[in-house]
C-alpha cells in the first residue's frame, strides 16, 4: 500500500515550538511527529510513502534522508503552500506511476495527529464499501464537524455556529469530528477539478453532491489527539509516559 503524509504546514498554532523547526520535527518523548507517523504507516503495511514539504523544507528532507525507513520514501516539495487538496493533487504522479498498480487505495495522513485508529481495518472497509474516499471520524466535540447521513455518506459540514452547509436534501444527519486520516482511491485524481491552492474537504463535499461515495469510518473508541498546539504536545507526552499511548 502507498501513503502520503501531509507535513508541509506552517505550524503557526505550535509556536514557539515551530520557530526554528517544522511541525513534522516537533518531538513527543524523543521521537518526531514524522517519525511516529511513518512507523504507524509501516506497521499498517505501507511500503511506499510520499511526504510533502514547505516550511523548513530542507530540514524535513534532510531528516528523511538521514536513515532507512523500511519503505520507499519520496518528497513533494511545495514552493507555494498548496493546502491539503493542492498538496495531494501535486503528488498524484506518485499514485499513478506508469506500470504500477493504479487500482489500490492509499492512505492520506496528517503529520500532526496521534492515534490508534486501525489503518488496516479502515483500508479494508474502504475496499469493501467501494468508496472513493473514506474519512476517519469520531463522536467528540469539535467546532468544525462533518455531517453524515444514516448510510454514513458525507452530506455536509458545519463551521462554528453557522448554519449547516448541506450537499442536498437530508432526512437526518450526524455531526462527527474528522480525525485527519483518509483512505482514497486513485480514481479521485480524475475527479479533483480544483486547481492550485485548495483544501480537500470542500472538494469532498462537491463530489458527495455529485453522488460519489465519500464515507465515514467510525473510530470512536480509538485514542486520538490533535498535536496542533504546544499544550496538546505536552499532554501527548504525558499520555506516552503514562502508558495511554505507545509512540
Amino acid at each position: 500500500m502507498k501513503a502520503m503524509v501531509l507535513a508541509a504546514g506552517l505550524g503557526t498554532r505550535l509556536r514557539p515550538l515551530t520557530n526554528d523547526r517544522p511541525k513534522a520535527l516537533v518531538e513527543i518523548d524523543g521521537k518526531t511527529l514524522l517519525e511516529i507517523t511513518l512507523a504507524r504507516l509501516l506497521s499498517a503495511g505501507v511500503s511506499e510513502v510520499i511526504v510533502n514539504t514547505h516550511h523548513f523544507a530542507d530540514k524535513v528532507e534532510a531528516f528523511l534522508r538521514s536513515r532507512s525507513w523500511g519503505m520507499r520514501v519520496e518528497i513533494s516539495r511545495e514552493e507555494t503552500l498548496l493546502d491539503t487538496g493542492g498538496g495531494l493533487k501535486q503528488a498524484a504522479w506518485f499514485f499513478l506511476e506508469p506500470g504500477k498498480d493504479e487500482t489500490g487505495p492509499f492512505l492520506l495522513h496528517n503529520v500532526d495527529v496521534l492515534s490508534t485508529i486501525n489503518l488496516v481495518a479502515m483500508a479494508r472497509a474502504h475496499r469493501e464499501r467501494g468508496a472513493l474516499a473514506t474519512l476517519a471520524v469520531q463522536d467528540r466535540a469539535t467546532s468544525r464537524p462533518l455531517l453524515f447521513d444514516e448510510h454514513e455518506q458525507l452530506c455536509g459540514r458545519r463551521v462554528g455556529s453557522a448554519d449547516p452547509e448541506l450537499v442536498g436534501p437530508v432526512k437526518t444527519s450526524h455531526a462527527l469530528a474528522f480525525a485527519g486520516i483518509h483512505v482514497l482511491s486513485p480514481e479521485i485524481f480524475a475527479k479533483l477539478t480544483e486547481e492550485g491552492v485548495f483544501p480537500v474537504v470542500p472538494a469532498y463535499l462537491r463530489l458527495a453532491a455529485q453522488g460519489e461515495r465519500i464515507l465515514a469510518y467510525r473510530a470512536d473508541n480509538a485514542y486520538w489527539r490533535d498535536l496542533g498546539k504546544p499544550e496538546n504536545v505536552k499532554q501527548a507526552e504525558q499520555d506516552v509516559r503514562g502508558g495511554i499511548y505507545s509512540a
